[in-house]
């Protein structure tokens, strides 16, 4: 899928550049203490609320985490989990985590294709995702990942997920003009000469293109897609923002 290919070729560019920056945007002058410790807090933060709730015990579980970058929130999950399966489009985002992440000997890494989770079996317990449905270009391929994750869950298996749920512009019209303008000539396969106006714009030519500024999807068309594929999710978080939450569980056939 051509679509996917893009996303691989331009996350592996942005690991090149700066892969603790285009993981967590938020700051640009990460070192590795406080990029993971990012990852610590954010674990304490979004995750274990919900394991609680969920009645997930780490210690005897297996786990999954699609788009693991260069490992922020992984390291927090080997330490916690049984065994971890990291999944991530980009090799080079891949090879950066095994680096930081060598001492566990629990992480399974697998390169997936930006879709198909082929390489991992539907046995895990727990399924993870921040910071990367936000990213995809469109909603069909956002469900499709989604129906990956419960594939890969076990009955009764517990997932959390981020997503975009707004809509609402992040910048003035002249940011938006320019950044769309900018985002079609990445479509007509123009990369190069997107990325040299980006730059004489005083725009990040990393953070342009499709494969950035992603798709935002309502609750209730997050909803369809878990339930679509024999999810049932128990709650959401943050409705309406950026920061868009789903978690609950694979159904166990025969309790639907």
């Amino acid at each position: 899928m051509k679509v996917c290919q893009s996303m691989r070729r331009d996350w592996n560019e942005r690991a090149r550049k700066d892969a603790f920056l285009y993981i967590a945007s938020w700051k640009d002058n990460w070192d590795e203490e406080s990029f993971f410790a990012s990852g610590e807090a954010d674990y304490q933060r979004l995750v274990e609320p919900v394991l609680s709730k969920l009645a997930v015990n780490p210690a005897a579980s297996s786990m999954a985490e699609l788009g693991c970058g260069a490992g922020r929130m992984t390291r927090a999950f080997a330490s916690r989990f049984r065994s971890v399966t990291a999944i991530d489009i980009s090799e080079e985002m891949q090879s950066r985590a095994r680096k930081y992440l060598a001492e566990f000997a629990n992480v399974q890494w697998v390169l997936c294709d930006g879709v198909a989770l082929s390489g991992v079996q539907s046995s895990q317990e727990f399924v993870f995702s921040y910071l990367v449905l936000q990213h995809y270009p469109s909603a069909e391929l956002v469900a499709k990942s989604i129906e990956e994750m419960m594939r890969i869950l076990r009955p009764g298996g517990a997932f959390l997920f981020h997503f975009n749920g707004s809509n609402r512009p992040t910048m003035n019209w002249r940011g938006r003009f320019v950044s769309g303008m900018l985002d079609s000539l990445c479509s007509i396969g123009l990369n190069r000469a997107a990325k040299a106006c980006a730059r004489m714009t005083g725009i990040d030519p990393e953070m342009i293109g499709k494969t950035w500024r992603g798709v935002a999807l309502r609750s209730d068309e997050v909803d369809k897609m878990v339930r679509d594929a024999g999810g049932l999710p128990a709650g959401f978080q943050g409705v309406d923002t950026p920061f868009a939450w789903c978690f609950g569980r694979m159904v166990v056939k025969g309790t639907e």
